[in-house]
């Protein structure tokens, strides 16, 4: 009796995607990842909806002219005009220009209150004059008053809450789901030994499908649920009319998913190979929390050290911090066109690099029971010949 092993023969690529298939239907029929995932949806939404009806001053809807007129006045502060003035305030904003005859009977329409102010000739420099009853008008005085155009030399790219908030957008959502699909991966490896399923899955499919059938699955649903939260937050920003955010965010948005689909996978792969050398559930907090740093530590790296342009340069090329820290610099400005496809060709190669790597010490630790294994010794020479 030969095993069975080689009782179902086939490539390694198929099988990983059968584990993959496995893995992903086992966490869209759990209750509580739809659940949570609902509830970040919801949450996302919010967090772009409500600022913005908040920051409204009563939204375009309000009328704050209180006269009796049949609908046909214009919204805004009534306001007498004489004839000469009528072309130029007919139509500006938040003002409903009321005729009058001239500029007597422009001032016995404020006397008599049926209107709040008027605007009437004058020969000092701004060439009109407003004339109120009780006290100067803000409304009508700014809308009447002319901005002169301004130009910047040497322009700030992002004021400097709107870029926390970005940054702070980023690397959570990226922690979060990393550590959480992550940690995901490393207690199913784990629970995989420590019950000996993983002996029934290994005469199935080779120890290297397995692993990769694992990041295959998780990296798909990870993705899946932050291209989701990218929908929803446009989506948002669509319907309470903050297009002018859209354009600032879309671009550097799309990047970040791009380089969340490669950064996972490389810290899937961590977690996959840490797991698979302990077979109790007690025993992976010291393997897992190198790990855990590499997730954490660019985090803070990248949110303390955002006003500090060297600091995001050099993150934005750090395999581990460049899924956040480069799209950050996009929403600056701060990146050449060419610097986010260089920066993922490097996180990409990285990533081939540790699935080496994690592969080996997967296949060579995975059945492994007992005591801890120690990296060393299984990427060691006893490793080879055991």
């Amino acid at each position: 009796m030969s095993g069975p092993t080689l009782a179902v023969p086939q490539s390694e690529g198929r099988a990983a995607l059968l584990v993959a298939e496995r893995e992903i239907n086992a966490q869209v029929r759990s209750r509580s990842f739809v659940i949570s995932t609902a509830i970040l949806l919801l949450v996302v939404l919010a967090g772009i909806v409500v600022p913005s009806l908040l920051s409204r001053d009563g939204g375009p809807l309000s009328d704050a002219t209180g006269g009796a007129g049949g609908g046909e006045a214009p919204a805004g502060v009534r306001v007498a005009v004489v004839p000469e003035l009528a072309p130029r305030l007919t139509g500006l904003a938040g003002i409903a220009a009321v005729p009058a005859a001239d500029e007597a009977g422009a001032r016995a329409q404020v006397e008599r209150g049926d209107v709040e102010a008027a605007v009437v000739l004058d020969a000092g420099p701004a060439g009109v004059r407003v004339v109120a009853l009780d006290e100067a008008p803000e409304q009508v005085v700014g809308a009447l008053t002319v901005a002169p155009a301004v130009e910047v030399l040497n322009p700030a790219t992002a004021n400097e809450n709107v870029r926390m908030v970005i940054t702070l957008g980023f690397g959570v959502v990226f922690m979060l789901a990393a550590m959480g699909f992550g940690s995901t991966i490393a207690q199913n490896t784990v629970v995989e030994k420590q019950t000996r399923v993983v002996e029934i899955l290994l005469s199935a499919v080779p120890p290297r499908a397995l692993l990769g059938g694992k990041i295959i699955g998780n990296s798909v649903l990870a993705l899946g649920q932050i291209a989701a939260m990218a929908a929803v937050a446009v989506l948002g920003l669509v319907l309470t009319g903050q297009d002018e955010v859209l354009s600032l965010v879309g671009a550097p948005m799309a990047w970040f998913v791009v380089f969340f689909a490669v950064g996972f996978v490389l810290l899937a792969a961590m977690f996959a190979a840490a797991a698979s050398l302990v077979s109790r559930i007690e025993d992976t907090g010291p393997v897992l929390q190198p790990v855990m740093w590499l997730v954490i530590l660019p985090y803070f790296l990248v949110v303390f050290g955002a006003s500090n342009d060297a600091v995001l340069r050099v993150a934005s090329w750090v395999p581990f911090s460049a899924p956040v820290a480069m799209p950050v610099r996009l929403y600056l400005g701060d990146a050449a066109w060419w610097e986010p496809l260089g920066a993922l060709l490097l996180l990409a190669a990285a990533a081939a690099l540790v699935i080496a790597l994690a592969a080996k010490v997967y296949e060579r630790s995975v059945l492994r029971m007992g005591a801890r294994v120690h990296l060393k010794e299984v990427l060691g020479h006893r490793a080879a010949t055991s």
